[in-house]
């Protein structure tokens, strides 16, 4: 309990690449999660392009990663610049354009998701730099601290434990997403807990 009476929330950490349209899914799920399971929810990022920068990939997937920099690293530059109140917004404005809105020019994303949240227009040009890459790189570097180098985003972490996913589509709602957030929980929690995964069958259901 809270000191003045009331529930305390619960803090959780959940690190997100917004490229990453399961990252997306589960997004929307924790939102849902944290209205009714009193949970307080900070949002960070990792990123994709950082995870597979040393590895032998598929050209088109190679290049889908080169091109994955920008939006994270506009995220980043926002939050140095601004606070890291402006995470969740920005993430949420560019989420609904790569994702359900299926945009594909990032540039136009990051600058249609600046103008959305109120946030400077010359934001846009960190896309393009390396000047934010350090702090990128230790935010990534924290989350994948917690669960090792073999998965990727997102990541979720609350009251010690760490875990990737939960991979999901559609989001639940309602009852069903705070039982989803009770089971991963219990069992990310469980000692000597390491994996459940079945063959995905679905691609992301945006609605």
């Amino acid at each position: 309990m809270a000191t003045d009476g009331t529930t305390a929330r619960t803090p959780v950490e959940m690190w997100f690449d917004p490229i990453c349209p399961w990252a997306w899914m589960t997004s929307r799920w924790l939102m849902e999660a944290e209205r009714l399971r009193d949970l307080d929810v900070t949002w960070s990022v990792m990123s994709l392009a950082v995870l597979n920068e040393h590895r032998d990939l598929d050209a088109a997937y190679r290049s889908l990663l080169d091109s994955a920099w920008g939006p994270v690293r506009v995220i980043v530059a926002a939050a140095e610049e601004h606070g890291p109140e402006v995470v969740k917004p920005l993430y949420d404005a560019m989420g609904t354009r790569i994702h359900p809105g299926r945009m594909t020019d990032l540039d136009r994303v990051v600058r249609e998701a600046l103008d959305e949240v109120g946030l400077p227009a010359t934001l846009a040009g960190a896309a393009h730099h390396k000047t934010h890459d350090a702090a990128l790189r230790r935010s990534h570097k924290r989350g994948i601290s917690l669960v090792g180098t073999d998965v990727g985003t997102p990541i979720i972490a609350v009251e010690g434990v760490a875990f990737f996913g939960p991979v999901v589509t559609p989001a639940p709602k309602g009852e069903d997403a705070a039982r989803l957030w009770d089971g991963c929980v219990l069992v990310a929690g469980t000692p000597g807990f390491y994996e459940l995964k079945r063959t995905r069958t679905e691609h992301p259901i945006f609605t």
